[in-house]
């Protein structure tokens, strides 16, 4: 059989505006294209690896320019086996775009999922003093769903003033920004803005702290970092309403795959995230789309220049593409 050839290169993406959190602030978000060659089929997938989970653009560089891959790309199980999340994210895409081509059907239809079932995603708005997060809430339009980053403070003056110029729902991120006696206060006062959920309101690890917020809460919690992987779901079940699933935290389609049964089986609704990152880890991630309750795959919003193009949005909802594998092209102008 031809070998597989792998290449992993850093892919550099200007933002649109500077992205702000608790913890970071980015013009430029880097993450890792990676590009598999197999038997006159180029497949594509990305990484966005995230310091917050002991992983870095160099680290998946280097883990997979190492990692061994031998000549059948159907074998995942042995490939992707030991790699750490974020490396095997990227190996995980790449193999499944190369699979769906080789059968030259999309990841949807392999999948067995119904591309008109796909959500509608959220549009992120970074943290930013307050003139300039309304400029970018009137830039956003008519977007049905807006999430904003919040957790440094003025988080009641920032909401109020974004509801006064915008009637569509809102979600919140904390980011891990408050103590468990600041986000009950806030929620509270929260609530009167019809805010649909809170995401990740606390520092991860403790979730009967996340049970004894959800008690006082009248608006429903939401995890992220409390969310990393399929094993921590169980701890979860009672403490919080739903959880978010990403592909580059839990280590690609299989592990969302298992994530999403898991997460049912508990009763857990489900959102499917993403980092910032390209349209090839949003496609990717889109393709899973129709099995959860809401989707935040604006990645391709808040970059610049896309060298990639693939999942499109129809008034925010998800519209998958139907070409072989994730569906996601190179852009011409990016080839020259």
């Amino acid at each position: 059989m031809t070998p597989i050839q792998l290449t992993a290169e850093p892919l550099e993406l200007p933002l649109k505006h500077t992205f702000t959190i608790t913890r970071s602030s980015a013009t430029v978000s880097r993450t890792v294209l990676v590009r598999l060659r197999w038997n006159g089929i180029e497949a594509l997938g990305e990484s966005a690896p995230s310091e917050r989970y002991d992983e870095s653009v160099e680290s998946v560089v280097a883990g997979l320019r190492a990692h061994a891959l031998g000549a059948d790309p159907y074998a995942l199980d042995r490939l992707l086996a030991g790699l750490p999340p974020a490396q095997r994210c990227g190996l995980d895409l790449a193999l499944h775009d190369c699979v769906g081509k080789d059968v030259g059907r999309p990841l949807w239809r392999l999948l067995g999922l119904d591309p008109g079932a796909t959500p509608v995603t959220s549009f992120t708005i970074g943290i930013a003093a307050l003139d300039e997060t309304l400029a970018k809430v009137r830039e956003a339009g008519s977007h049905p769903i807006l999430k904003i980053k919040l957790g440094t403070g003025a988080e009641i003056e920032t909401i109020a003033a974004i509801r006064a110029i915008y009637t569509g729902t809102i979600r919140v991120d904390a980011n891990e920004g408050w103590t468990p006696e600041q986000a009950v206060t806030l929620l509270r006062e929260l609530a009167r803005y019809d805010v649909e959920f809170c995401e990740q309101p606390i520092p991860a690890g403790t979730p009967e702290r996340l049970r004894w917020i959800r008690e006082r809460s009248p608006i429903p919690l939401v995890t992220d970092e409390d969310s990393v992987n399929a094993s921590d779901l169980p701890a979860l079940r009672g403490c919080v309403d739903g959880v978010n699933v990403k592909l580059v935290k839990c280590g690609g389609i299989r592990d969302a795959l298992a994530m999403i049964a898991t997460a049912r089986a508990l009763g857990l609704k489900i959102m499917l995230g993403c980092m910032v990152e390209s349209a090839i880890l949003a496609t990717a991630a889109a393709q899973l789309s129709p099995l959860v309750d809401w989707a935040d795959l604006d990645g391709p919003f808040l970059t610049a220049h896309d060298p990639f193009a693939g999942v499109t949005y129809a008034d925010g909802k998800l519209v998958l593409p139907d070409a072989p594998g994730l569906g996601v092209r190179e852009r011409a102008e990016a080839v020259r």
